[in-house]
């Protein structure tokens, strides 16, 4: 028997809000903050966490095999540039991903910047990096505990030494190359704007190679757009040519373009004003667009330079959404989605479809690491270079020139033994509405439907994110175990095309948590599973699904895992980069968003007198994208309405919200997580 503990004490202020004339309690205020009281209340919160975990006898067994499992690697889509190619991977008992180059595809790799060197702690990340066109210089960014506050760094690819360029506030940058220096992204400073505006008002500067510090750099876009506006840059393959993007969001954006050698001219407008998403990709004599303007599924459009809105359709929409876009010398070859599954197609610049490349097996044109793309190619040459995976797959990259459309191997992890045969089937089901929705199973060949399967749901449903066929940890550790693993593509998310991404937000939010519970009713009528074995979990936005499976129907699961979530939703965009998301999710200042937000906000919807399923909340005090409070006042609030119940809260000390995380903390995360979920689901324990 696994005894758990009471839950501390958490005092409960009187803290009320008035929206539009209702009044909203939150005693858990005081939880948003970070001081001593907090930290002895985590503190508190984190021993009863760990006496009930390490008492699982599954626990270290699962941390064994989840380490053989993760130490397959991470890997990062290879970036094709000056006849070198450069490429993050990280593997066996590597804490962080190594940045190598090597010169073409069959040349040899040499680490260019290994974190692990830089710090041994093995806390330290490459959050981000972007090669010069030449293939002569690359910058990239580091930071520390997974917090993404970059700093931005410029090294010399032949000898391996850094330029004297140092800037900071350049989390989630993105870096544009020209013949003479390079533009980026930077946040401003600390007390240069309003406190707790400091992850916004972001802004695009040039960096000369031959000038003075970065201080000294000319801010050249941003200053005019909204603060909330995600700004970003890339440059055409000579340089002359720069083209500046603002995005409200994940649902539109403005395009811009400069001709450097005719600055009097100023911003031409490529696109402006349009309810659409639109991405540029310059190449030589124009801009090539990935755009759902007038596509749902998207489109690739081309814009010459000298008439940046002049738009023609060169590969048109069809029903397999395009995913990505990669330009080379003569050539685009498209990613598209069937059915979350993905194909790569060849056309010539000026459209004609050529051929379709041949991928492995049913997968992910993806890489390990969700801030790359999949698909990459040169420009200025004739190679495009992808990172397939799939379920039981460990991720490999290829080179391809798209004249002759033949992948080769450019990187293979090595391969983790997978013990089970593990299979993935598709399946469709029906939500609330009849809208069909697709989901995949992953488990092992002799596991049947008998009712009785310990089954465990996943899904995230936002922000036009495709959940894809990844190499998944987890999912075939639970399918050697003889569970079920099942991925639901929800809307909300990309997958299906803007459509089924508009059908997930704002206000039809609720199809999203619809959508999950109709996946968990269907697991148990097609004869999978039974509530009590059937389980869910999810972080971020996926964190978020997760509250809403507990309070929405706490009767179909039996046990939830809610990592680094957003569950209240009234106060979520006061805190860190969350104005960002307003457009995705609405906000409590207005009074018809306010509505949608109180009917479904986790926080405001848990009920005295419910018998909630068990959950384990995760968070982390470094995480600059989620705030930690999050967790903490839902944690605080569920054990009191329901102290019989088991609500377990984590809080990781040297971790933000999953990017950069060495690798024995990802398993330490990971065996927390899958085993909670068996000891509540697999029925050996009792409580």
């Amino acid at each position: 028997m696994i005894r758990v503990p009471p839950a501390p004490k958490t005092p409960r202020d009187v803290v009320v809000d008035e929206h539009f004339g209702e009044r909203v309690a939150d005693p858990y205020r005081w939880l948003e903050k970070s001081d001593e009281r907090v930290s002895a209340w985590t503190d508190a919160q984190n021993a009863r966490t760990r006496e009930v975990l390490d008492r699982i006898p599954e626990r270290a067994r699962y941390a064994a095999r989840l380490r053989e499992l993760l130490a397959v690697g991470l890997l990062g889509t290879p970036w094709p540039a000056g006849g070198r190619i450069f490429h993050k991977r990280r593997e066996g008992d590597q804490r962080q991903a190594v940045l190598y180059v090597r010169d073409g595809v069959d040349g040899r790799d040499r680490a260019l910047v290994d974190p692990n060197l830089v710090d041994p702690s093995g806390l330290t990340t490459i959050d981000w990096y972007y090669p010069s066109r030449d293939g002569a210089l690359v910058a990239y960014g580091l930071s520390r505990g997974g917090t993404e506050m970059s700093t931005l760094y410029v090294r010399d690819v032949a000898s391996g030494r850094d330029l004297d360029v140092r800037i900071p506030h350049t989390q989630r940058t993105a870096v544009a190359w020209t013949g003479d220096g390079f533009y980026y992204v930077v946040h401003p400073a600390p007390g240069t704007v309003p406190p707790g505006e400091e992850h916004y008002h972001r802004r695009v500067r040039f960096h000369a190679l031959d000038e003075g510090p970065a201080h000294e750099d000319a801010e050249v876009f941003g200053a005019q757009r909204p603060k909330e506006d995600i700004v970003g840059v890339s440059t055409s393959p000579d340089g002359r040519y720069v083209v500046f993007s603002a995005y409200e969001g994940w649902r539109r954006n403005d395009l811009y373009l400069l001709d450097r050698e005719r600055p009097e001219r100023g911003l031409v407008t490529v696109i402006e004003g349009k309810d659409a998403l639109s991405g540029a990709h310059p190449a030589a004599d124009g801009i090539f667009i990935r755009t759902n303007l007038d596509a749902p599924n998207y489109r690739v459009a081309f814009a010459p330079y000298d008439r940046p809105a002049d738009w023609r359709t060169v590969v048109a929409e069809t029903d397999r959404p395009i995913e990505e876009l990669a330009v080379t010398r003569a050539h685009l070859v498209v990613h598209r989605l069937d059915r979350a599954v993905s194909r790569l197609e060849v056309f010539a610049r000026s459209g004609a479809r050529e051929r379709e490349i041949a991928l492995p097996e049913a997968g992910a044109v993806s890489p390990s690491a969700a801030t790359e793309v999949g698909i990459r190619g040169d420009a200025s040459g004739d190679l495009a270079c992808f990172v397939f995976q799939s379920f039981a797959t460990a991720p490999a990259a290829f080179g391809v020139d798209p004249r002759d459309g033949t992948p080769r191997p450019v990187v293979a992890l090595r391969g983790a033994a997978v013990r089970a045969d593990v299979v993935v089937h598709q399946v469709s089901y029906r939500s609330k509405d009849g809208t069909e929705v697709p989901m995949f199973l992953v488990r092992r060949r002799d596991v049947r439907p008998t009712g009785d399967v310990p089954t465990v749901l996943t899904g995230y449903g936002g922000f036009n994110v495709s959940c894809l066929p990844l190499y998944t940890a987890a999912a075939i550790l639970w399918a050697e175990e003889g569970g079920l693993y099942a991925l639901a593509n929800l809307r909300g998310g990309g997958e299906l095309g803007e459509r089924w991404h508009r059908a997930g937000m704002l206000a039809n939010k609720q199809n999203v948590f619809d959508d999950l519970h109709a996946a968990a009713e269907h697991l148990v009528s097609a004869g999978w599973t039974r509530r009590e074995r059937l389980g869910a979990y999810g972080g971020s936005n996926g964190g978020l699904l997760m509250g809403a499976a507990l309070t929405q129907r706490p009767d179909l699961y039996g046990a939830l895992v809610c990592l680094v979530p957003l569950l209240d939703m009234l106060r979520y965009q006061h805190l860190l980069i969350a104005r960002f998301w307003i457009a995705e999710y609405g906000s409590s200042e207005d009074p018809e968003q306010y509505r949608w937000l109180r009917a479904y906000s986790p926080y405001h919807n848990v009920k005295e007198g419910v018998r909630y399923p068990p959950i384990l909340l995760t968070t982390a005090e470094g995480d600059s994208r989620v705030d930690p409070m999050h967790a903490r006042k839902m944690a605080a609030l569920l054990q009191r309405v329901a102290p019989d119940g088991v609500t377990l809260l984590r809080v990781d000390r040297d971790a933000g919200h999953g990017v950069g995380k060495p690798l024995d903390m990802q398993v330490d995360d990971a065996a927390d997580q899958w085993a909670f979920l068996a000891w509540r689901l697999r029925g050996t324990f009792e409580q």
